[in-house]
């Protein structure tokens, strides 16, 4: 319990603390002007009380990524409460706060159109492809998960019933105005995750309930030969440390806030909300099964399926409460980052193309052809898709890291060394997996030699980066 409850106040210190001193460094200007209002369109383009903006971004961020995958990564013991806070504090909310700053003060643009602006226009070309693929894929994921969910729940209607419900659901989120019904029903679906949260932190607190102790370093997972904690923990818990899908989605609120002033608490302060909730899973995982080894029996023997865990949690320690909290936690939170992921992709190729997103029509055109590759992705096998989003989500991650490098870099001083950092450690992380992980890539024998080839694969990576960083300053001088 000491661990989890020094780990928590280390979350909710750093929201105070090091948030402040990202504004001291971003230099933060109440006074500038902001897209919501030089660029207003009544579409995408509308200021929102902060409020909403950040409940909205909470859950565009969320998914069920900091419930399942910290439940599943809590199968490699109370390190992951490591990864989970410094990740959370250094790496993601950094990640989310800055790069929405960015963003706001370049028109709301969307990331890859940021990354071509520091990273140069080849990098662009490849991040307009790979971020378009990656919400795509998100997309088709958070339609296929809640709807195995609902089906679970509700048998007598069908599986693919539930998916063209969520569909037709997820086209008119993607063409609607952002205040229409995002605007309205995310608050709501927000403000529940955050109730399921807390009412499991009081059952961790007050409850019958031992969280086991950080003691040593060491994975605790069934299969640490082939899921080593460096780099696979990292990729397993991504939302709730670092993901680059949030990259995708702060434009989206960049285009809504009315001050400069209210990034942190909507940007850098929804990624430590988030941080909080997944801590709180871990936490609650582990200790409603009895410990690491248990938590991983239990899961073992209903497929590995963290869902059933997650409402046999809620609805055991939180009662009728608890399953409608977790029936919005587990369905709706999936299904908010899913038509949030279309309605990002639309926006890149808007972007891309210069398209403007006032007409309908317009709006219809470019989401036709996205849903249409979205759909075709349900019939390729589930696990595939989401083992390859894990690695794309947290590759994307890698050059958002690396833009802010740039970024920082330019604005003089050696605040750049803030990004720099954690830009070295995740690609290191990704990079290393492609020649550790044996499902989805080389999964080499001789680990010594897959974590070199991954030091070198991250060595040539900073040397482009320092290159680019050169050239500007040439080109300058």
């Amino acid at each position: 319990m000491i661990t989890f409850l020094i780990c928590l106040t280390l979350l909710v210190a750093a929201y105070f603390c090091y948030g402040a001193y990202l504004d001291h460094v971003c230099q933060i200007n109440g006074k500038a002007e902001v897209p919501s209002k030089s660029h207003y369109d009544g579409v995408d383009y509308i200021p929102l009380p902060r409020w909403r903006t950040f409940l909205i971004q909470l859950l565009n961020i969320a998914g069920v990524g900091p419930i399942f995958g910290a439940i599943m990564g809590a199968c490699y013991g109370p390190v992951a409460f490591l990864w989970i806070t410094f990740g959370g504090i250094f790496l993601g909310a950094m990640h989310d706060y800055v790069s929405a700053v960015i963003s706001l003060r370049h028109g709301g643009l969307s990331i890859p159109e940021i990354i071509g602006i520091y990273l140069g226009d080849k990098t662009k070309f490849v991040l307009r492809v790979f971020s378009i693929v990656v919400l795509v894929l998100v997309g088709a994921v958070f339609i296929r998960t809640p709807a195995n969910l609902l089906d679970g729940m509700f048998e007598s209607i069908g599986l693919w019933w539930w998916i063209g419900l969520i569909i037709a659901y997820y086209f008119v989120a993607t063409l609607l105005p952002i205040d229409k019904l995002i605007g309205k029903i995310y608050p709501i679906f927000g403000a529940a995750l955050i109730f399921m949260a807390l009412g499991l932190l009081g059952v961790i607190l007050l409850g019958d309930y031992t969280v086991p102790e950080l003691t040593e370093i060491r994975n605790q997972h069934f299969d640490a030969e082939s899921l080593p904690l460096i780099p696979t923990l990292c990729i397993t818990i991504a939302c709730g440390a670092i993901s680059g899908f949030h990259a995708t989605q702060s434009p989206l609120m960049a285009r809504c806030v009315n001050n400069e002033k209210e990034c942190r608490s909507v940007f850098y302060g929804a990624m430590i909300t988030e941080s909080v909730i997944a801590l709180i899973w871990a936490a609650i995982g582990m200790a409603f099964f009895g410990g690491v080894e248990a938590l991983q029996e239990a899961l073992a023997a209903h497929g590995n399926d963290a869902g059933w865990a997650v409402n046999l949690i809620a609805n055991t320690t939180l009662g009728v409460a608890g399953g409608l909290l977790a029936l919005l936690g587990v369905v709706a939170a999936p299904i908010t980052s899913g038509d949030t992921a279309f309605r990002s992709a639309r926006l890149i190729i808007a972007d891309i193309f210069h398209i403007d997103q006032k007409s309908i029509v317009k709006r219809l055109a470019v989401s036709a052809v996205l849903f249409a590759v979205g759909i075709s992705l349900l019939f390729v096998n589930f696990d595939v898709l989401w083992r390859y989003f894990a690695w794309s989500n947290q590759t994307l991650s890698v050059f958002v890291l690396w833009t802010i490098t740039v970024y920082l870099y330019k604005k003089g001083g050696q605040v750049y060394w803030l990004s720099l950092i954690p830009a070295l450690f995740m690609t290191y992380i990704c990079s290393s997996y492609v020649f550790v992980s044996e499902k989805e890539f080389i999964g080499m024998e001789n680990r010594t030699l897959a974590y070199i080839l991954g030091g070198v694969a991250t060595l040539v990576i900073a040397f482009l980066a320092s290159l680019k960083c050169r050239r500007d300053d040439k080109s300058k001088a």
